[in-house]
């Protein structure tokens, strides 16, 4: 406000704590209480859901609100639980998916609010979501499913909290972003290679996954079957999560060796320019990717030429002198 002129500031100053502008906060909380006890009644619960899903943005305290008021995430739980039977066989139906959907909207809501976000962790509710991300129909009612559960881990992740983390790692978050990563649509699979991505940034997720052969291979897999559909279906948006996601892997000794062998070849020649020339950032992360990778292919050469009996400083100068 110190940068808007004098009258300016004056106005919005004024009717910041007009009575007008009171009143208008006391109806939309008026209205947000509201249709929160109305969840609970099953009779009014749909259309509760489709309100609330569609104004959540304009209710600050809607969070809160939504997990200290008595019984609303039971009933919010319960619209999730109610669908398991038919999502396998799949027979889910577009007005179910789209019910349940704002159901999940609202558990988005509370995992994003930094006033509830570790209660719901603590509750484990991130569990109820699980079962929609192991469903493989591409029916655009499952799709929708998947992708909406996804928001609610993506909006977990985008805090950058180890205790988020670990949990998703010990409840084996990795292998339901690897399925939809392979077999969802182009935007599930951007949010799935994100949430991968947000592990991987934190410590205990790269760590986690250069811990094996096998977890790093599942997920080098995956990555690598991504690019090669992204060379046929380019994607700006995608190939920049995935080429993160191997800049990552590439700062852990293990896997940087591993990945000399397995980067595809589309990411260390010209495939993707045209797809990235308006990007600088990605660009640069590919570039940072390729000379880590590079890095260690000298490596291994020096190495098989009979210098790995060399001191670690006198590795290190040969090693200089090949980069350069």
């Amino acid at each position: 406000m110190a940068n808007l002129p004098q009258s300016i500031s004056s106005f919005v100053a004024q009717n910041a704590s007009s009575p007008n502008s009171l009143a208008n906060k006391d109806r939309k909380m008026a209205t947000a209480e509201q249709l929160v006890l109305e969840l609970s009644d099953p009779n009014l619960r749909e259309n509760a859901l489709l309100d609330l899903s569609k104004k959540r943005e304009l209710f600050q305290d809607l969070a809160p609100m939504l997990w200290h008021s008595f019984g609303t995430i039971a009933a919010l739980l319960q619209e999730i639980v109610s669908i398991y039977p038919v999502l396998s066989p799949p027979n889910l139906t577009p007005a179910a998916s789209n019910r349940v959907c704002n159901a999940l909207a609202l558990l988005q809501c509370v995992a994003s609010h930094p006033d509830t976000r570790t209660f719901f962790l603590n509750a484990h509710i991130p569990l109820y979501l699980y079962p929609f991300l192991n469903t493989t129909s591409k029916t655009r009612p499952f799709e929708y499913l998947r992708l909406t559960s996804l928001g609610v881990i993506g909006a977990l992740v985008k805090v950058d909290d180890s205790e988020v983390i670990s949990f998703l790692l010990s409840t084996e978050i990795i292998p339901l972003c690897l399925r939809t990563m392979e077999m969802g649509s182009e935007l599930s699979k951007t949010v799935a290679t994100f949430i991968v991505q947000k592990i991987l940034l934190d410590d205990i997720g790269l760590r986690y996954i250069c811990a094996t052969p096998e977890r790093f291979y599942a997920v080098g897999r995956v990555l690598a079957s991504m690019v090669a559909s992204l060379a046929e279906q380019p994607s700006t948006r995608l190939l920049k999560h995935i080429i993160r996601c191997y800049l990552r892997l590439s700062e852990n000794p293990r896997a940087c060796e591993a990945l000399k062998n397995c980067l595809p070849d589309m990411l260390r020649d010209a495939t993707f320019n045209g797809c990235l020339r308006d990007d600088p950032t990605t660009r640069r992360w590919l570039q940072q990717l390729v000379h880590n990778v590079s890095g260690a292919n000298r490596m291994a050469a020096l190495q098989a030429a009979g210098l790995d009996h060399m001191s670690g400083s006198g590795l290190s100068l040969a090693l200089k002198a090949v980069l350069l």
